[in-house]
Parts: structure tokens; C-alpha cells; sequence
């Protein structure tokens, strides 16, 4: 009888376990632009959050610190912003130079395709085949005189009256700008977020931590500072690595006399991070800009230096910067890819490790939940 109800209870554990983990899954992806604008405005804040210390240290009240950091913050994304537009502005300036060259290479292709369909046809069909003419036609004289049929008579034209319905084309529209309308309005709240993220960072945790009494306190507290210190590492080490790529990327640009290279630089750079598709992302804006050039050994030049300078970051710089803190296995960073990148799409395949790493970080904290923490270390 004692056997038959632990069953009972371990098939209801596991029930409740199945349908909390698909509730939470639903709860992610119905809801992924909300806790993407969240996790978005603790990785700026933990990424911010030295250089509020900073301030703090000369005196300065972590109120202002943070609104002077959270200013100074806004006013780099601003001149970021407006770099980036003067060079696109220039950039579509030549737009019609570069539509010249894809329509080369484009036709280029095609005539290239062609040919090898030719000489495949030449190589596979025997050659009595291919100098044979084709057959002509019986004359009609041949088939015989046949019997004169009345022409078919056209059935009656109907006016047929198509009534218009703009409401699919607003529908379309309205949708669309909903979409974006979202996005938009989720994303303005990010820099009050990191805001208020950073000036009451330490009194929410007090107050966190106060509600709790004996141990839970101190495995809350130290599974905080454990999440903070690992995405802490995540973000500002693949933000110093972004840095340095960009202006790797840069020097390396504007010594071949590459076209925007300003603007190219830095967007290869930080490209080059996306984990898996991180060289051939890196590898597309410096393509593009040397399209006017139509010069193979330049674009070769392209090809080798980018690809060497990301297996470089990959394997030497990657492994410092941020490899040392994470401690995540290989095949761990590839679930989480997988799955994050189905729940969010592209933004997921961005937050994946991240995400994965503070989880991680909640695991080896916990003294119920650190084999799970060794099954996603290295």
C-alpha cells in the first residue's frame, strides 16, 4: 500500500513537473518580447555596473552615478547612431554603382551556369543524338481530308464585377505596424530599466534577501552574486572582444583602402561574436563594400584576413576574455542555441549563452540543483 501511493506521488511530481515546464515554455515564447526587453536591460546594467563603482568610490551617491552613467551611455549610442547614419546616407549614395556590380555578377553567373548545363548535356547525351534534328511535322494532305467542323462558338461574356477589399491590404499594414509598434515601445523602456536596474539594484536585493530567513538567505544571496559575476563576465568580456575585433577590423580595412571602412569595422567586428555563423557574418559587409573594386585579390584578401582574425579571437582571445568564467560544455552551448533560437529567433541565438550561464551560475549555487550545474559545465 506504501509502495503503490510513493508512485502515486512520484507520477504526480513528474505530471506537475511535464506541465510546468510546457507552461514555461509557453510563457517564453508567447511572451518573449517582454523578457527580452528584461534580460536585455540587466546585461546593459551588469555591463554598466563597474563604472557606477566607479563613481561611487569618489563619493558621488549611486543615484546620480548611475544617472551619469546611464547619460553617458545614451549620448555613445547617440553618436554611434548618428556615425552610422552619415556613413549609410553616403553609403546609398552609391547604391546605384554597387546595383551595376550585382547585376554583372549576377548576369555572370548565370551565363556560367549556362554553360555547364551545356557541357554536361554534351558529356551525358551521345553525340547522334545531339546532331539529330528533330522530326518535322506530318503536312495535313498526309493525315487525310477531314471533315469540316462548325468553329466552336465562345461562350457568352459575363460581366463579372470584382469588388475591392482594402481591408486585407490595412489588415496587412496594421498588423505590421503593431509588430513594430511593440517592439519599439518595449524597447524605449530599456534605459529607464538599466536605470532603475542600476540606482536600486542593492536596495531591492536587501529587501529581497530580508524576506528570508536561515539558509535560503544565503543560497539566494549567493546564487545572486553568482548570476551577477557570470553574465557579468559574459558581457563585458564579449564587449571588450567586440571592441578590439572592431578596431582590429578597421586598422585592417583602411590599409586595403576598403570603402566605408569606418562603417564596415566595427559592424564585422561585433558580427564576428554571433557563436556558429560568426565568419560568414563578419565576412558579408566587407564583401559587399569592395563590390564597386571588382578586384579578386582584393576580395581574397578579405576572405583570408577575416577568417584568420576570427579563428584567432575564437581560439586565443575567446578563451580569456570569456571562456574562463563561463565554464559552459560544448554540447550545452549547442541546446541552448537550439532552443533559444526557436523560442526567439535571432535574438535567442544573441541570449542563449547568457541565459544558459546564469542558469548554470543558479545550479552550482544551490546545493539541490549542482548536478545539474556539472552536467552543463565543461
Amino acid at each position: 500500500m506504501v509502495t503503490q501511493s510513493t508512485s502515486a506521488e512520484k507520477t504526480y511530481k513528474v505530471a506537475v513537473s511535464i506541465l510546468a515546464t510546457a507552461g514555461g515554455v509557453a510563457l517564453l515564447y508567447y511572451g518573449q518580447v517582454f523578457f527580452i526587453t528584461v534580460i536585455i536591460a540587466f546585461m546593459i546594467a551588469f555591463l554598466l555596473e563597474p563604472a557606477v563603482r566607479l563613481l561611487m568610490k569618489i563619493r558621488i551617491p549611486r543615484g546620480l552615478a548611475s544617472f551619469l552613467v546611464c547619460a553617458l551611455w545614451l549620448g555613445c549610442l547617440y553618436f554611434a547612431g548618428l556615425g552610422l547614419y552619415i556613413e549609410g546616407m553616403a553609403m546609398a549614395d552609391d547604391l546605384p554603382a554597387y546595383g551595376v556590380r550585382i547585376n554583372q555578377i549576377v548576369e555572370s553567373g548565370a551565363a556560367r551556369v549556362d554553360s555547364f548545363e551545356k557541357n554536361v548535356y554534351r558529356t551525358l547525351v551521345p553525340r547522334r543524338f545531339q546532331d539529330q534534328e528533330p522530326t518535322p511535322p506530318e503536312p495535313a494532305a498526309a493525315r487525310g481530308k477531314r471533315k469540316p467542323t462548325d468553329p466552336p462558338v465562345a461562350p457568352p461574356v459575363q460581366e463579372v464585377r470584382l469588388r475591392q477589399e482594402p481591408t486585407a491590404m490595412v489588415s496587412y499594414v496594421y498588423d505590421y505596424l503593431h509588430s513594430f509598434y511593440s517592439t519599439l515601445l518595449m524597447a524605449s523602456f530599456i534605459p529607464f530599466l538599466v536605470y532603475f536596474i542600476l540606482s536600486w539594484g542593492d536596495h531591492l536585493r536587501s529587501r529581497l534577501l530580508f524576506t528570508l530567513e536561515g539558509e535560503p538567505r544565503y543560497t539566494v544571496a549567493k546564487a545572486l552574486d553568482g548570476v551577477g559575476d557570470m553574465v557579468r563576465a559574459y558581457v563585458v568580456g564579449n564587449f571588450l572582444l567586440g571592441v578590439l575585433l572592431s578596431v582590429a577590423s578597421v586598422i585592417m580595412f583602411a590599409s586595403v583602402n576598403l570603402p566605408y571602412w569606418q562603417l564596415v569595422g566595427p559592424i564585422s567586428g561585433f558580427l564576428s561574436l554571433v557563436p556558429y555563423i560568426g565568419m560568414p557574418l563578419a565576412l558579408i559587409p566587407p564583401l559587399i563594400a569592395a563590390l564597386p573594386k571588382n578586384d579578386p585579390a582584393l576580395y581574397l584578401f578579405l576572405l583570408v584576413s577575416v577568417g584568420l582574425l576570427h579563428l584567432f579571437a575564437l581560439n586565443l582571445l575567446y578563451p580569456k576574455f570569456v571562456g574562463s568564467r563561463v565554464h559552459l560544455n560544448p554540447l550545452a552551448v549547442t541546446i541552448a542555441l537550439m532552443l533559444w533560437g526557436i523560442l526567439w529567433g535571432g535574438i535567442g541565438l544573441l541570449l542563449a549563452i547568457p541565459i544558459t550561464a546564469g542558469i548554470k551560475a543558479i545550479c552550482d549555487n544551490v546545493s539541490g540543483l549542482k548536478p545539474y550545474g556539472r552536467l552543463l559545465g565543461d
